[in-house]
C-alpha cells in the first residue's frame, strides 16, 4: 500500500513510500471489547522509498560519495539541512538527487551507531589482546565495516567459556537489556548453572538487530564454544533472531521467552471480564506449577472447560 507521495506541480509522482498493507495497528470499531472483530493488521515495519525516474521507479539509496559527504559534515558539526542543501546545489537541482533529506538523515543515524570517538576501536582492540596475553582462553573479536568503524563486537573470558562446557545445553539470549551511549545493543549469552544461578556464557554489542548482525554474532558465538550449539535458546519473538536462529543452530530448539509469551496475554485476554474472575490464577497456576507433562494437560484441560463453562453461563 502507498504510505506517503509527492507530486510535481503538473501532478505526475515524485516519490513514493511503499509499506507493508499488514502495516499500522487495527483500531477496534465494535463495541464488544471481548469479541473484536479478525484483522489483518499486524503493525508491520517494511516498507521501501522509490523515486520515479525515465517513467521507471527506483529505490532511494545514498550512493557511497554521498555517504562520505555526509560523513564529513556531520563531524565538522554541520547541520543535516545546510549539508543536504549542499547536494541538491552539487547535484544541479532536486530532480538530480534520488534520495530524500530523511534519507540521508536516517544514514546519519546509523552512522553515529557505529562511532566509538577518536581511537575508540582500537582501545577495545588493545583491552581484547591484553587480555588474551594474560589469558589464551579469552575470545574477542570485532566487526568493522569498509571505513574500518566498528559494527559489531563479541566476547568471551575463560569462565565463560568453561561454564558453557558444563552448562551451555540451555541458553537464553536476549538484547532488550541495555544499549550503550552509542546505541549498541548488549547482547547477552545466559544459562544457569547447577545453583540456580544466572552465568554469562559471552556476550557481545550489536549496531543493528538485524539478519546481517545476528548472523555475525551467532557465528562468533559458535565459533568461541568450538561449533557446540546449544541443545535449546530460548528468545523473545524477533523475527529477524528467529530466522537466523533456524540458520546458524541447524539442531537446536527454539523457543520463545516465558515471560515475553505471558506479557501477551493480559494484552489479549484482560478486557474479557472472566479474565479477572479465576482464570488469571488458573493459568498462572497450570503455567508455573505443572512440574510434568500429564500435570500441563490436566491443568490445562480445566482451564479449558471451565472458560466454556462461564461462557455459556453456567
Amino acid at each position: 500500500m502507498t504510505q506517503m507521495s509527492k507530486r510535481e506541480k503538473d501532478e505526475t509522482i515524485k516519490y513514493v513510500t511503499l509499506g507493508c498493507a499488514r502495516g499500522g495497528k487495527a483500531q477496534n470499531q465494535t463495541s464488544n471489547v471481548s469479541k473484536p472483530r479478525p484483522t489483518s493488521k499486524t503493525d508491520c515495519k517494511a516498507m521501501m522509498n522509490v523515486l520515479l525516474k525515465n517513467e521507471k521507479l527506483c529505490n532511494r539509496e545514498v550512493s557511497e560519495s554521498v555517504k562520505r559527504a555526509l560523513d564529513t559534515n556531520d563531524e565538522a558539526g554541520i547541520w543535516m539541512n545546510k549539508s543536504f542543501q549542499a547536494l541538491i546545489t552539487d547535484a544541479g537541482g532536486f530532480e538530480n538527487v534520488p534520495f530524500g533529506e530523511k534519507d540521508c538523515r536516517n544514514y546519519i543515524d546509523k552512522a553515529r551507531h557505529l562511532r566509538l570517538g577518536k581511537g575508540g576501536a582500537q582501545v577495545v582492540l588493545d583491552y581484547f589482546r591484553r587480555m588474551q596475553y594474560k589469558n589464551d582462553s579469552f575470545y574477542g573479536i570485532m566487526d568493522l565495516d569498509d571505513d574500518d568503524r566498528m559494527r559489531n563486537m563479541f566476547w568471551a573470558d575463560a569462565r565463560s567459556r568453561g561454564a558453557y562446557n558444563y552448562f551451555g545445553d540451555v541458553v537464553t539470549f536476549d538484547t532488550t537489556y541495555l544499549t550503550n551511549r552509542y546505541g549498541m545493543s548488549f547482547a547477552p549469552f545466559v544459562g544457569v548453572n547447577h545453583h540456580g544461578q544466572s552465568i554469562l556464557l559471552g556476550a557481545g554489542l550489536i549496531s543493528s538487530e538485524d539478519t546481517e548482525s545476528f548472523i555475525w554474532l551467532f557465528k562468533t558465538w559458535l565459533d568461541c564454544i568450538d561449533g557446540k550449539a546449544p541443545t535449546t535458546i530460548i528468545t523473545d519473538q524477533d523475527r529477524a533472531m528467529k530466522n537466523v536462529i533456524a540458520i546458524v543452530f541447524l539442531n537446536t530448539r527454539h523457543r520463545y521467552c516465558l515471560w515475553h509469551v505471558l506479557h501477551k496475554v493480559p494484552e489479549k485476554l484482560g478486557a474479557d471480564c472472566q479474565y479477572k474472575c479465576g482464570l488469571e490464577s488458573k493459568l498462572l497456576s497450570c503455567v508455573y506449577d505443572s512440574l510434568t507433562i500429564e500435570k500441563f494437560e490436566l491443568g490445562w484441560n480445566v482451564l479449558i472447560t471451565m472458560y466454556n463453562l462461564q461462557e455459556n453461563g453456567w
